[in-house]
């Protein structure tokens, strides 16, 4: 194949990722954007494949084969609750390719022998290493195959702060000796130590940030590991994917008051004083019925509905929507305000409620929504917790005082669905549900809401 025809090829499967990215930053055009993203990617290995003269595909035939069941089994089993797990693990997998594929080529003498190759070998190696070990802690703190609470490591700051320093000397040590393979069996060690100790100390709360950043991560390994292979598009491509996941980074940690450089360095939501939940709630909690809300709804002009992760749980976007349908049937205007952070990923209420087929113009977010919460009749809060929490606007002693919030206790009445008074992912209680206009409909999310669908149906 001619270098010309590569060159074209990388270009048209660059240019479809860049559509790509640009297709995924709204509802309307994501599966689109997705779709682009894919077709590029396909002719950029396709193209790779022939470009290097590869004289036998049986291992890459059988690779393709077994990733590609494993893949598409994934993606149909996988439940939108689950769906920020298996970003993790995605992430992890990406990272360990890139550090695989750097391990090999430093074992290959013919493959490391000018500076540029081994300064990305020893750049993939850390990255890539610290991408594995700390996606893998992500996923197993949101499969809750341990604690997703915060765990307090002593001396975590100073731990990271050795590990980092050790594998930035063992990254110099490669360049200059190259022949020493023990050195590169150590920066793996160092690195996969370093992810374990920057993810392990962040708590559930704060995990949307580490699942955006981890996936720069992965990203940028994989720019490192272009220029170790020579393949222009593997460049351009985990470039886009580096520089988006760090510019999303960015937007969550403004959502969420964090500082970026905290994020890179695990440190995250530290701790104010203790909040005693008996002394908010103090017996000012009013509980109420599907069909006393019911009656509420009859006579709303304005609902706007919060999801939160206890929606997801509950698989209740499908039941919210026919809520909105009768409500719409009524004559009511229905909204849907969208915190960035909501959920356990960024846009995790966007997917789930676009499952439910909700109309993408009703999907409004935080900055649009809030000024419009003191004409809202009715505000339904079904299992968002931290990210309604006046806390974040009144309690400077809250770790998560800052923290843009939606401004639900503003509405003429607030509707909050949830199992119990317990707290969300930052461990507090929530004043909201003790306030004057509030009103707690207690039960499991999607029953709540199909009760109370069929009381505002048997009222007509």
């Amino acid at each position: 194949m001619s270098m010309t025809i590569i060159y074209l090829a990388y270009l048209v499967a660059a240019s479809l990722f860049i559509l790509g990215i640009k297709g995924l930053t709204k509802p309307r055009t994501a599966v689109r954007g997705n779709q682009l993203s894919a077709l590029g990617m396909f002719i950029a290995v396709v193209v790779t494949l022939f470009d290097k003269s590869i004289l036998s595909y049986e291992w890459i035939i059988a690779g393709v084969l077994l990733g590609g069941t494993i893949g598409a089994v994934m993606a149909t089993k996988i439940q939108v609750t689950a769906m920020p797990q298996m970003v993790a693990l995605l992430n992890g997998f990406g990272g360990g390719a890139s550090l695989f594929i750097a391990m090999a080529s430093f074992l290959d003498p013919e493959s490391a022998t000018h500076l540029v190759a081994l300064i990305s070998i020893s750049l993939t190696v850390l990255i890539g290493a610290v991408t594995l070990s700390g996606s893998f802690v992500a996923f197993a703190k949101l499969q809750e195959l341990i604690s997703g609470n915060p765990i307090r490591v002593p001396g975590n700051k100073f731990i990271n702060a050795v590990l980092l320093i050790s594998a930035i000397g063992l990254s110099i040590a490669i360049v200059l000796d190259p022949s020493n393979t023990a050195l590169i069996y150590a920066l793996v060690a160092v690195s996969l130590l370093l992810g374990l100790f920057l993810v392990v100390p962040i708590g559930g709360a704060d995990m949307p940030v580490v699942i955006a950043l981890l996936n720069s991560y992965s990203g940028i390994a994989a720019a490192t590991t272009g220029f170790i292979t020579g393949n222009t598009v593997l460049i351009v491509s985990g470039s886009l994917v580096g520089a988006s996941g760090i510019i999303l980074t960015q937007i969550m940690c403004k959502a969420m008051n964090r500082s970026l450089f905290n994020v890179l360095f695990g440190v995250m939501a530290e701790g104010g004083e203790t909040i005693d939940a008996d002394e908010v709630y103090a017996g000012k909690v009013t509980s109420s019925s599907p069909e006393e809300v019911a009656m509420l709804l009859e006579t709303a002009e304005r609902v706007v509905i919060v999801p939160g992760y206890g929606l997801a749980m509950a698989q209740a976007q499908h039941a919210v929507r026919e809520l909105a349908s009768v409500l719409e049937g009524r004559g009511a205007q229905v909204l849907y305000a969208i915190h960035p952070v909501a959920g356990r990923m960024p846009g995790h209420m966007n997917v789930l409620l676009a499952e439910a087929e909700v109309p993408y113009e009703q999907l409004i977010e935080m900055d649009e929504i809030n000024p419009q919460f003191e004409q809202t009749d009715v505000a339904i809060v079904i299992g968002a917790n931290d990210v309604t929490n006046p806390m974040a606007r009144e309690d400077k002693g809250s770790p998560i005082y800052g923290m843009p919030i939606l401004n639900v206790d503003k509405a003429r009445t607030v509707v909050v669905v949830k199992r119990s008074l317990s707290p969300g992912f930052a461990g507090l209680p929530n004043p909201l549900f003790a306030k004057d206009n509030t009103l707690m409909l207690f039960g499991d999310g999607k029953k709540a809401i199909v009760d109370l669908t069929q009381s505002l149906k048997e009222a007509d």
